[in-house]
């Protein structure tokens, strides 16, 4: 009992400190201001290699609502032994910060990490981005959206780049449209906060019943709307539960039905994209197992 007492000691003493204390090797850059808001910081470990580094960046999920860059077991470890740099952006939260504000923190985010180009070592033309729920939900947007940079902009960070090379990315919502998700998943899904929040809207009838109000944006933060056959390659997984209707908001928000719908229609139109629903009965990949091999190759293929 006494040993069971000190670990769990240890484990919350542990818990109590900094995201940065906790990682086994600390960023080469910590909480770096990317934008105007205390939130806008980002992470970076860059790597060692000869020539500038390809980049991995991670977006956090959370429903947009809540969620930080940290991720135990230090994943940034897989990819600076790969010669891969690796960063993780924090972003605003919803509904205090409706939409665009989380998503186009994060484009901005990309467009700093390229502004450092040069000073980080980092080659701009090998970005791959991942991310689960609400983070692969913005790192879909970012993949099919068209490019955001202003050359004309008087802020040097605004005139690079939005575009990357690819994402790989989990439990991603491709639309956030009830109009559209209901049919798809059932009443359930509507029951999820990210679907109100994301409008700013406390409630989901309250959601419904400024519809026509928001609409602009839940169709424009879709990635479903943005798929053309010019978009970089992608890869989606997804639990194995194909359930119709959805059971839960839980089940409902990351359901494999999104990925599906995606792929039907990057397929319609010539995009690449990988699709693996659980053990890989339902839907797999011919050419990628998993996401690591994915961005892997996204990042280090021919190079």
């Amino acid at each position: 009992m006494k040993h069971l007492l000190t670990v769990l000691l240890l484990f919350f003493l542990a818990s109590m400190l900094p995201a940065q204390e906790k990682a086994a090797n600390p960023p080469t850059h910590a909480n770096v201001s990317y934008g105007s808001d205390k939130s806008n910081v980002l992470d970076i470990w860059v790597a060692e290699g000869d020539g500038p580094r390809p980049l991995h960046v991670y977006i956090h999920g959370g429903g947009w609502t809540s969620g930080d860059k940290f991720r135990a077991g230090d994943p940034q470890k897989y990819w600076l032994a790969k010669g891969i740099s690796y960063a993780a952006i924090n972003y605003r939260h919803t509904p205090a910060n409706p939409l665009p504000a989380p998503v186009h923190d994060a484009a901005r985010a990309i467009q700093f990490l390229r502004s450092k180009a040069a000073e980080w070592n980092i080659d701009k033309s090998r970005i791959c981005l991942s991310g689960g729920s609400a983070g692969a939900c913005t790192s879909m947007w970012l993949l099919c959206h068209d490019d955001l940079a202003d050359p004309n902009a008087k802020d040097p960070v605004l005139r690079e780049s939005t575009r990357v090379s690819g994402a790989a990315v989990a439990g991603g919502q491709t639309s956030i449209d009830p109009k559209q998700i209901e049919p798809w998943l059932g009443p359930m899904v509507l029951q999820h906060r990210m679907i109100n929040m994301a409008v700013g809207e406390q409630t989901i009838e309250g959601a419904l019943k400024n519809y026509e109000k928001h609409k602009p944006l839940y169709l424009e933060f879709s990635s479903y709307n943005h798929v053309s056959k010019d978009d970089p390659p992608l890869f989606m997984s997804y639990s194995g539960d194909m359930t119709l209707p959805s059971k839960n908001a839980g089940h409902g928000i990351h359901h494999p039905v999104y990925g599906v719908k995606m792929k039907e229609k990057a397929d319609s139109v010539g995009m690449e994209c990988h699709l693996l629903i659980g053990d890989g009965t339902a839907s797999k990949s011919a050419r990628y197992r998993n996401a690591n091999e994915f961005i892997e190759a996204i990042l280090l293929g021919g190079k």
